[in-house]
């Protein structure tokens, strides 16, 4: 996979409070043209980014100065609409590691976990809070724990920090901890394979 392995991430958040963001408001389909991964990221929520003549809209989240987490915090029912792995691809490609959400569209997630971005789902509650201590303060600390399973965020005004555990395939999160894709998973393989094709009985 093109990135390292993904350990505990201690980063700050990007809001998009909207919920039901579908797979073509986070890439357009005009923009699926390409067949690598590279290069999606510029076109990342592009029509709520630019206006018609290609100008950043300064009211949008990622045009915004002090915007530049690791972590994109969506609202509920991330990434649903078409299955377009290209979604995952651009949030990926951006330089997302993470999405929050309190619920995930199947595929997305599916595809999200396929393309080394940890989708990390919480209760509406730990949502709700998170997105009011980011509008407080935007540089408001967010760490995940992939071993460990739990996402925490601390207010700084009070010190105090919330907990959330998140749940994750076994397969999917030993694939992310070694940044292999399933494909790298095999490649890994390679010497136990090979043994067993000369040891194994010939009938």
């Amino acid at each position: 996979m093109k990135d390292s392995s993904f350990g505990l991430l201690q980063t700050t958040g990007v809001p998009v409070k909207v919920e039901n963001v579908d797979t073509d408001q986070i890439i357009p389909a005009r923009f699926l043209k390409a067949i690598s991964r590279e290069g999606f990221g510029e076109n990342l929520f592009y029509d709520w980014r630019y206006d018609n003549e290609g100008n950043p809209k300064p009211d949008f989240i990622l045009n915004q100065p002090g915007n530049d987490g690791q972590v994109l915090v969506g609202g509920k029912n991330f990434g649903c609409g078409s299955s377009r792995e290209h979604a995952a691809w651009a949030i990926k490609d951006y330089g997302f590691k993470a999405v929050i959400s309190s619920f995930f569209a199947d595929i997305f997630k599916g595809n999200a976990l396929n393309n080394g971005v940890l989708p990390v789902q919480v209760s509406d509650a730990f949502l709700a809070r998170l997105f009011d201590l980011m509008e407080q303060d935007a540089t408001t600390p967010i760490a995940i724990d992939l071993e460990a399973q739990t996402v925490a965020v601390t207010n700084k005004q009070t010190g105090e920090t919330m907990t959330e555990i998140f749940e994750i395939n076994e397969y999917k999160k030993m694939c992310l901890q070694k940044g292999y894709d399933d494909i790298d998973y095999l490649l890994s393989l390679q010497t136990q394979v090979e043994t067993y094709e000369k040891n194994k009985a010939v009938y």
